[in-house]
């Protein structure tokens, strides 16, 4: 269904780079969601009262609960596609994001409430009347649910958001939820025992777990999460493709919401090298960037010494002794300073994101073993934190 409005409704809906094309996708999936969550809630409600199900009631107003959520994010595809303006430079993409959050609260919201209602039942249970209508009506809205986690998914993975994805997972864990009730029914039938409010308790939980899930997916890029490794190799990748490209080192990603990527770095280039035609090729890089991986970039030149036999010496001997140090990733912008009693190494160390020990006790570990293995040497060193996963 989904592939056929889109190519009813969407000019040139395989370009999903698009930003145009993106929101599109985005507007038709949650109209689509609100239709299909508005009928499911319509059948179930219909089936709770005729069986006098808590269960399966509970489950018809997390399909309400749904149908808000996918008008949220409809509103928010809409606002993030605004263009950039005077006061929001960067454009208005974060808003996708913020309105994850507003679905993932809505979702907390009724999963406590039905929580509540499920235990009451438990505490006071009542009769439930098994048929075959409500049955029907359960394994049709299982069918649907995975149906609208299928689609959900897959354009979430085209588009690249994170939000479609998050409504993706939320729609299997309905469609496990509807199960769950579909289960509690047939025991009820066979056995003849009320486990109604057993099952709507889990309903509840499975709810709640699904709005736990969407938030953390959504505040993280909002709090500053780490890119993906796999964007990281890709521009380790294109950058390192440059014959002047000798090294690459502070590498950060700025996320202002999907497809509204900013990254700098800084790139190690012979100094000796013509700067003109250096400058040239670092331009070509940021052209690649932003043609191949879709972000912006500003490459900062680092020149280093690349025939001078005493550096590279010095620069061995100095990764052989960092290699011996803990929380070290890497090291970069060497050089040296040569006196009459010692020789300065003045260089910046990169430490992993999860290294427990401050910049100040790296930096003391780090001199300290450079004057004992290092005769005459005295470290100047700088402390970074990687960025990047």
């Amino acid at each position: 269904m989904v592939t056929f409005l889109s190519k009813l409704f969407i000019k040139n809906p395989g370009d999903y780079a698009d930003q145009v094309v993106r929101k599109a996708y985005g507007s038709l999936c949650s109209i689509l969601g609100i239709f299909l969550n508005v009928l499911l809630f319509a059948g179930k409600y219909i089936a709770g009262v005729i069986s006098g199900s808590i269960a399966i009631t509970a489950d018809a107003f997390n399909n309400l609960s749904d149908a808000g959520s996918s008008a949220i994010s409809l509103l928010g595809f809409r606002l993030s596609g605004k263009r950039p303006d005077p006061d929001h430079p960067f454009g208005h993409g974060r808003i996708e994001y913020i309105s994850g959050l507003a679905v993932a609260a809505m979702i907390i919201v009724m999963g406590v409430e039905l929580l509540i209602s499920s235990v009451q039942k438990i505490i006071s249970p009542e009769p439930v009347e098994v048929g075959l209508l409500p049955a029907i009506i359960l394994v049709v809205s299982i069918l649907v649910k995975v149906y609208m986690c299928v689609y959900n998914k897959s354009v979430g993975k085209k588009i690249g958001s994170t939000a479609m994805i998050a409504t993706g997972t939320d729609s299997l864990s309905d469609s496990i939820a509807t199960a769950v009730v579909l289960l509690s029914m047939g025991v009820t039938y066979v056995f003849d025992v009320n486990i109604d409010g057993y099952a709507g308790v889990l309903v509840a939980a499975f709810i709640l777990f699904a709005g736990y899930n969407v938030a953390k997916d959504t505040l993280s890029p909002l709090l500053g999460q780490a890119p993906d490794p796999e964007f990281v190799d890709s521009i380790e990748e294109l950058v390192m493709s440059s014959g002047s490209v000798i090294g690459m080192h502070d590498l950060v990603v700025h996320d202002y919401g999907p497809g509204r990527v900013m990254i700098s770095l800084h790139a190690e280039v012979d100094g000796k090298g013509d700067i003109f035609e250096l400058h040239d090729e670092i331009d070509l890089i940021e052209r690649r960037l932003k043609d191949e991986l879709g972000c912006d970039a500003t490459i900062h030149m680092d020149p280093v010494e690349t025939d001078n036999e005493q550096v590279t010496a010095e620069r061995r001997a100095l990764e052989g002794v960092l290699a011996e140090l803990g929380c070290i990733i890497s090291m970069h912008d060497f050089r040296m300073v040569v006196g009459p009693s010692h020789t300065n190494l003045i260089f910046d160390v990169v430490v992993a994101p999860d290294c427990s020990k401050t910049p100040a006790q790296v930096r003391s570990e780090v001199c300290a073993a450079v004057e004992e293995k290092l005769p005459n040497r005295f470290a100047v060193v700088n402390v970074d934190t990687s960025f990047v996963k």
